[in-house]
């Protein structure tokens, strides 16, 4: 992918003296107080921060925050907590700037972040008048915000199209290579993982996937529904038995490449769902009526383990169980740990992902963590997000 990256106009001083506009990812989560409960997207976004202010320019940062009313700033959906975090971090105040549109004061060296961007009017439908007015405002526009680049928005689009340079801020060129590495040129084998509670909401995933992968690994209620297709009981375990064919479909897909998809050959059930259910291992065959499937067993467990640590490349979106509850994470936790141990190229994103990944502490073992999550998934469904094709288009 052809992007122009804003570390090379760095390292060529052409960003010195420039008015720099980065649209970073500073949504947080936040207390009813409106302290912030957690601050990664707001460290990961401070490296493309520092290096436009050590490159001498004058850097204006914006961000949404929830879902704001446009025209209408109210208390909660203000960046001041996000503004005082990230003084904190960069240790230099940061001023906040409302009704910025038409004009910002910022001298080289200085740093400032504008309100909300959502609560400007025009900025979700992409207005042509307000991405004209936002381009105008600086000479580098920087996307730094991978977790809407699946958005055609005026700060994640119209703005890129009308300003002077559009460039990749550090964050959105590390997923582009991250991207590009596991989906684009794969070391072989490529073995995806994908799991949640419905093939509904991931069919178009393991359609394009199942185009591509050597292995795909399902898991939770998708993979109920596959081994329904597979012929296989699933008791009263949550399912799609209307998707039964498409999931057949994917299955016969992988195998005349001579790929597979991995049915389990036992399972973890219990009568109820509940964290202190009673959790029996079963063979796959051997589900009852009243059971339900709550994570895989130990042997299906060891023998994905085993094929995860000879791939070449893997793709993971989705714990395996019930991993929250301690009588169903066996199965989660052994894919875990069989990526932390293998030598692959490792890919993951996803929210439940990431909290699978935090719990069993393996972030230093996993070649790159996705920091967005819908954009992953329309990634991983061979979409093109409307982010990279216009940076793309102004690269050319």
């Amino acid at each position: 992918m052809n992007v122009i990256r804003f570390s090379d106009l760095c390292a060529a001083g052409k960003a010195r003296g420039q008015r720099v506009f980065i649209r970073a990812d500073l949504n947080v989560p936040q207390d009813d107080a409106g302290h912030i409960t957690e601050d990664t997207r707001i460290r990961a976004s401070v490296p493309a921060i520092r290096m436009a202010l050590d490159a001498g320019a004058a850097v204006m940062v914006t961000s949404h925050l929830g879902r704001p009313t446009e025209g209408e700033l109210k208390p909660a959906d203000s960046l001041a907590p996000v503004a005082r975090r990230l003084g904190e971090l960069l240790g230099r105040e940061v001023p906040l700037v409302q009704d910025w549109v038409d004009g910002v004061k910022v001298e080289p060296g200085q740093v400032v972040l504008l309100e909300n961007c959502r609560v400007n009017k025009g900025e979700k439908k992409n207005d042509e008048a307000l991405s004209r007015k936002m381009a105008a405002l600086c000479d580098i526009y920087v996307n730094d915000a991978f977790g809407t680049a699946h958005r055609a928005e005026g700060t994640t689009y119209g703005i890129a199209q009308f300003a002077p340079v559009a460039c990749a801020g550090p964050l959105l060129a590390a997923e582009i290579d991250a991207i590009t590495k596991a989906l684009a040129n794969p070391k072989r084998p490529l073995v995806a993982i994908v799991a949640g509670s419905k093939v509904s909401t991931k069919l178009t995933i393991l359609q394009s996937l199942a185009k591509n992968v050597d292995q795909l690994i399902v898991g939770g209620g998708i993979a109920n529904t596959f081994m329904l297709a597979a012929g296989l009981p699933i008791g009263k375990s949550l399912a799609e038995a209307d998707l039964v064919g498409e999931a057949r479909a994917v299955m016969d897909a992988m195998k005349a490449r001579g790929a597979e998809v991995p049915i389990p050959t036992d399972v973890v059930v219990a009568k109820e769902f509940k964290a202190d259910a009673v959790a029996t291992v079963k063979k796959a065959q051997d589900v009852a009526a009243d059971d339900m499937i709550l994570d895989i067993g130990p042997d299906t467990a060891a023998r994905l383990a085993a094929q995860l640590k000879q791939a070449g490349t893997i793709v993971w979106n989705g714990p395996v169980g019930v991993f929250e509850m301690a009588p169903f994470e066996n199965g989660t936790k052994t894919i875990a740990r069989a990526i932390a141990d293998s030598s692959a190229f490792s890919i993951a994103g996803g929210g439940d992902t990431l909290a699978a990944i935090a719990k069993y502490g393996i972030e230093q073992d996993v070649g790159y963590i996705s920091t967005g999550g819908g954009a992953f998934l329309e990634v991983l469904e061979g979409k093109q997000l409307p982010a990279f094709e216009i940076l793309e288009k102004r690269a050319s």
